[in-house]
């Protein structure tokens, strides 16, 4: 009987596996950098809780940076305060170091590290680092708004790739670009990103949402999580992407929020989807529940891997990018 069910759940998740940005996940259900994945302790329940693989939590560059530089004393001499500063900094950087190694140690799938940067050397050495301490891959988030007057256009999308470059001149384990929802035209960022040696995109990340208290005239945060109304915008350009530029992994995030989702992503060709909100609304247990849904729907379509569907439904069948967005929007509104 023990044989059996084991031979049952071997079965299971081969028949989930999934390849992303070259790593193999045992199912395509990525946790996302969160406040769920920022001790080994969450990262070990997510992992028994049937995640393929996880991304840490992000360290951001400035926010280092603003704690370094707040302790720092400008009345202190300067070797002083400097020795501070960098003492802060190195201090916040192995408490990361040491959420990378330990997570490693307890969960047997790919830990990807997160780091938020906007400087393009700032984080080559500490990447390395990371590397040496067994991170299967690093993500990279640039998510910034431009908003300067004397604005020089292409010169955001120019700052991810020249952070790319720096990072692959030392860094050998997988690279994987997480882009923000605010490019003209992701698809030739994308290309760029996959000729200068990027494993993987994650298409989106998602912007803070602002909101305004009007009765004590202040800011708030507004729709923390995100809603299936994210969804389509995502799934819409991972189904461009994946047939424009087919050599580079693409996973789907923001929005996934059904069992149903997952699959429409794999359909559109996301070799995997993150996950964030959704576990926070409803706890791990819904990783199983997604999971079960996808390989009831394998079943039932008579798919026995995930590499016989993914990317059916992409926009390959069109001959242009924009005849695949033409012909989607005549077809909703020629029938209403």
């Amino acid at each position: 009987m023990v044989r059996e069910f084991t031979n049952q759940f071997t079965k299971f998740m081969q028949n989930l596996e999934t390849n992303f940005a070259g790593l193999t996940l045992r199912n395509p259900i990525i946790i996302g950098s969160s406040g769920l994945t920022s001790s080994p302790v969450k990262n070990l329940k997510l992992y028994e809780a049937g995640a393929g693989a996880i991304v840490l939590k992000s360290l951001f560059e400035e926010q280092i940076m603003q704690d370094a530089y707040w302790q720092g004393d400008p009345v202190m001499y300067p070797e002083g305060s400097d020795y501070l500063v960098e003492y802060i900094r190195a201090n916040r950087l192995e408490e990361y170091l040491n959420l990378v190694s330990k997570s490693k140690q307890l969960c047997r799938i790919p830990i990807i590290a997160s780091i938020n940067c906007y400087h393009n050397e700032s984080w080559v050495d500490f990447a390395q680092r990371i590397e040496e301490v067994g991170a299967d891959a690093i993500e990279v988030n640039v998510l910034s708004l431009q908003t300067a007057t004397h604005y020089t256009y292409g010169s955001f999308e120019q700052q991810h790739i020249d952070i790319l470059r720096c990072l692959k001149q030392k860094v050998h384990i997988p690279i994987i670009m997480k882009l923000g929802r605010n490019l003209t035209n992701p698809i030739a960022l994308i290309e760029q990103l996959y000729a200068n040696g990027a494993a993987g995109v994650v298409l989106f990340n998602r912007f803070y949402q602002p909101d305004i208290q009007i009765d004590k005239l202040t800011y708030s945060a507004c729709n923390i999580f995100t809603t299936e109304a994210d969804f389509p915008e995502s799934l819409r350009w991972v189904a461009i992407a994946s047939d424009a530029v087919p050599g580079i992994s693409y996973a789907l995030s923001g929005g996934v929020h059904s069992s149903q989702s997952l699959i429409k992503s794999l359909l559109a060709g996301a070799s995997a989807v993150q996950l964030c909100s959704t576990i926070y609304l409803h706890t791990p247990y819904i990783i199983s529940e997604y999971l079960r849904d996808l390989e009831q729907w394998m079943e039932r379509k008579g798919m026995h891997s995930i590499a016989q569907f993914k990317g059916m439904l992409n926009a390959k069948k069109q001959k242009e990018l924009n005849t695949f967005q033409r012909t989607q929007f005549l077809k909703y509104h020629a029938s209403k």
